[in-house]
């Protein structure tokens, strides 16, 4: 009997839990055989990057190792970036991987090809920067764990320049001759008072990561003086946030997002809506309406697109590259080929589309699993139904604002303060129970708990 190949492409929240539940189905036998691909080498759920920037998550204890996981779920997986598709010999392409700098010359893997006969692809999706001149060099997105621990990095370095710039005093060598009595000691000791200077943080985009990383890096500054930098956390560093919108939080109910945008008021986190980025340069965003914010670091938030391969692959798109899919989640394209979650344009009767939504990839890896199974078994395949149980957004130690709605309640509820964030951290431990299972999330949960005790409040290096 031949061995039926599936093929995901893409390691993120859904890609994952997809290949862990297939292998946890079909992979001990020898009919069906499972393999995760993916140019990185590890996995971190991408709604907790904000944090990672923000210092407060340290990256080393929420990474899964795709090769780990592999092994304990009997799927394989292939390292690479796929780069074309060959659907007449159901092939897709792989890009060589390159040796890291210390492990010498050449590639690690070779450009290689990768048979399949169902190709699921669940690829995410990019920061879309909109052709706004100078965006893509002089702001930091918040795609991988590299770019959001460089951000992380340069936040750290920032407020440094800044504290070591206050304790020097400037010399008062500038009082002119003649000053005499209280006017030139006046003058003197002004001008040996040091200097302040304020650490600028623009963030472009109020959806859910810009909002969440607003709120983590207000706690990230207050936290940095608690460990000896003398910078005032609220006079010393400001936080802009940059929203093309009328309001923040535009694709969330309107309570949640007047809550939200109070909450951010009383962090001191300034809000400009309704006003969009014209141009970025290295020390300062200028809007369309006029301003000039100066930025030590801007953050962009603003918008996504599916990665620019998906377009090049003959599969139907849409503007943003994603592809389109019918209720089956097959390609409009090709019935051999699947796609969900952030590169998936699905629709949802009524609605529009599924949104790119965490919850959205989870339904859709679970469906996937009855929907391969149907296929394998040369059945009709189901269709897909979005169920939106509601948004929350977090604002890190300070509070959570959302609402619950659908199924889950019956209706719609507003939520704020602890009870939220227990439901958002709730999401997270749901991931990770579908990873490894519920007795391992708890564990995992608990050792958490007791790290936390014996580390950082924020990663200091």
């Amino acid at each position: 009997m031949s061995v039926h190949r599936i093929v995901v492409v893409g390691g993120g929240a859904g890609g994952l839990e997809l290949v862990t539940r297939l292998g946890d189905k079909y992979g001990r036998g020898k009919d069906v055989q499972i393999t995760l691909v993916d140019r990185s080498m590890s996995h971190i759920w991408k709604p907790l990057l904000h944090e990672v920037a923000a210092g407060v998550m340290d990256t080393a204890t929420h990474q899964l190792s795709y090769v780990a996981q592999a092994t304990w779920h009997h799927f394989e997986f292939a390292a690479g970036e796929m780069i074309g598709l060959d659907r007449a010999a159901k092939t897709i392409r792989l890009a060589a991987v390159p040796a890291a700098t210390d492990e010498g010359e050449g590639d690690l893997l070779p450009e290689r090809t990768l048979p399949y006969d169902t190709l699921v692809l669940a690829m995410g999706s990019t920061t879309n920067f909109f052709g706004v001149p100078g965006a893509q060099e002089n702001t930091i997105a918040l795609d991988t764990v590299e770019q959001a621990e460089r951000f992380r990095r340069r936040l750290m370095a920032a407020c440094v320049r800044a504290q070591n710039e206050a304790e020097v005093p400037v010399p008062p060598a500038t009082i002119s001759e003649g000053s005499e009595g209280s006017e030139g000691a006046q003058r003197g000791a002004l001008l040996s008072t040091p200097r302040r200077r304020k650490v600028n943080l623009v963030v472009v985009g109020a959806g859910a990561t810009g909002v969440e990383l607003s709120a983590e890096l207000r706690n990230t500054a207050e936290v940095l003086r608690s460990y000896g930098l003398k910078l005032d956390p609220r006079k010393d560093v400001g936080i802009t946030i940059i929203e093309s919108s009328p309001r923040i939080l535009k694709a969330l109910p309107e309570r949640v997002s007047g809550a939200v945008a109070g909450l951010l008021g009383k962090l001191d986190v300034d809000i400009l809506c309704g006003d969009s980025v014209a141009e970025v340069r290295k020390n300062e965003v200028t809007t369309t309406g006029g301003k000039v914010l100066p930025a030590d670091i801007t953050v962009w938030s603003a918008g996504i697109t599916a990665p620019p391969v998906l377009g090049t692959l003959g599969l139907a798109v849409n503007r943003l590259n994603q592809i389109e899919v019918l209720p089956t989640l097959q390609s409009k394209t090709d019935p051999d080929i699947f796609a969900f979650g952030d590169c998936a344009s699905c629709e949802w009767p009524e609605h529009g589309f599924v949104p790119p939504r965490a919850q959205a990839a989870h339904q859709q890896a679970s469906f996937l699993v009855k929907a391969i199974d149907a296929r394998l078994k040369g059945r009709s395949l189901p269709t897909f139904t979005y169920r939106d149980f509601g948004s929350l957004v977090s604002l890190g130690r300070f509070s959570a604002v959302g609402s619950l709605m659908g199924g889950l309640i019956g209706g719609s509820m507003f939520i704020e303060g602890l009870f939220a964030r227990v439901m958002y951290t709730s999401l997270y431990r749901m991931h990770v129970a579908a990873l490894h299972g519920v007795w391992r999330m708890m564990l995992d949960t608990v050792a958490n708990r007791l790290r936390r005790s014996t580390v950082p409040r924020i990663k200091l290096h």
